[in-house]
């Protein structure tokens, strides 16, 4: 039988920097998740904003939703040295930026070059 410790280490013999979390974090997690579509389920069931006003609400609260999965559920700033998924996952978000812009823009204003 290994010990505690033993598991805890990486093939390499090096220790491993990942936390032990327990269920605590998960279920957190998924009760803070399971809110946001509750609230999002009874604003639009009970109609109680206006159609522009409830789509907002809706991606806000599917934004909020997307930080928690990150920190909650992938670990995102759970790694000892350099954050490079971290640096990623924005570098992906700048590019999901530009694209819905520039697809808003062309639709926008490129009837507008012929």
């Amino acid at each position: 039988m290994s010990t505690h410790q033993e598991r805890l280490q990486q093939p390499s013999g090096e220790p491993s920097h990942h936390r032990q979390h327990g269920i605590t974090l998960p279920v957190i997690g998924f009760v803070l998740s399971i809110i946001l579509t509750l609230i999002a389920l009874w604003a639009v069931m009970n109609r109680v904003l206006g159609a522009g006003s409830l789509i907002a609400l809706i991606l806000i609260l599917g934004a909020i939703q997307i930080f928690i999965q990150l920190f909650f559920f992938m670990h995102v700033t759970e790694s000892k040295g350099p954050n490079w998924h971290a640096w990623m996952l924005a570098l992906g978000l700048v590019f999901v930026i530009a694209i819905v812009a520039g697809s808003i823009w062309i639709m926008a204003f490129g009837a507008l070059s012929y």
